[in-house]
């Protein structure tokens, strides 16, 4: 394992959204010399308060710190931000928050590298602003793993869950999206479930209390249907896909018969439904993976 030097190195915030302003705090927090710019002045009042030192430009901010970090609504934004300071990003390594898409991270990387920054690591937070600084906050960051070594501590300092994925520049916001999916897929079906129960009075707290476990059991399988992925074998140890088809059917029937939408699980039915006509009724679940690796 690497070994750091903890002393506390000056980094610079561009951005100052709920975001952006967690960001600062918690580096201030740990002792960092921190240098902020926001478009909007106002914003920087408190983090000044705090100590924190604000630019009057974006030049005169990456120009103050060896690390700078920026956390802005898009990609596009980021471009545009940092064109006019492109001399001062010489030899400085640009560490970037801002959400986007895998091309995207990668076409950044191949800009910053253009205009002669030392090195690019992009990052995707899976934590909200409230997180941030925690020990439990998750932060994603992808690019040269040298740099990402030489500036651990204060990354950590962001969140403790900080962790280094690859060179490849895309993985930060890849692994960004798939958990978005990941959120929304768990989020849906509690609302679907809620929809069902609150059709015969119960309400959505209740359904919770049952609902909350339930998603940590399913959490458990995981690791077993990754593995089995990963193989490329699918055994139906637990239950066959028929078995979850014919589950998935009263979930569709159920929904009909109490008036509450059937989209959702007739989307869910229908990639199990081609399975089945492939004749894969009796592997596992996570067989689907091939149907969600092609359109």
């Amino acid at each position: 394992m690497p070994q750091h030097d903890t002393t506390p190195v000056p980094v610079t915030v561009l951005g100052l959204g709920l975001m952006g302003r967690a960001l600062a705090a918690a580096l201030l927090a740990a002792g960092h010399p921190v240098t902020v710019w926001n478009r909007t002045p106002a914003k920087a009042a408190e983090l000044a308060r705090r100590g924190a030192v604000t630019a009057a430009s974006v030049t005169e901010a990456v120009e103050a710190s060896g690390l700078v970090i920026v956390c802005v609504s898009d990609y596009a934004a980021v471009r545009t931000l940092l064109g006019p300071a492109a001399p001062a990003l010489a030899g400085r390594t640009l560490v970037n928050l801002t959400s986007g898409t895998s091309k995207e991270a990668r076409e950044t990387a191949a800009w910053a590298a253009e205009r002669g920054v030392a090195a690019y690591l992009d990052g995707a937070i899976l934590t909200v602003p409230q997180g941030i600084g925690t020990a439990d906050a998750a932060i994603l960051f992808s690019g040269p793993r040298q740099s990402f070594d030489r500036y651990e501590p204060a990354l950590r300092a962001l969140g403790g869950g900080a962790g280094h994925l690859g060179a490849d520049h895309g993985l930060a916001a890849l692994y960004d999206v798939a958990m978005l999916g990941l959120m929304w897929s768990v989020l849906n079906g509690f609302l679907q479930g809620a929809a069902l129960l609150g059709a015969a009075g119960v309400d959505a707290a209740a359904f919770e209390k049952i609902a909350g476990p339930g998603v940590g059991t399913v959490a458990g399988w995981l690791a077993g249907y990754a593995r089995q992925i990963d193989e490329g074998a699918f055994p139906g140890d637990d239950a066959g896909l028929d078995t979850h088809v014919a589950a998935m059917n009263h979930l569709v029937h159920e929904s009909e018969v109490l008036g509450v939408s059937t989209e959702l699980p007739r989307l869910v039915r229908e990639t199990a439904a081609r399975a089945m006509a492939d004749g894969r009724g009796g592997e596992g679940y996570a067989t689907l993976i091939r149907y969600f690796r092609t359109p």
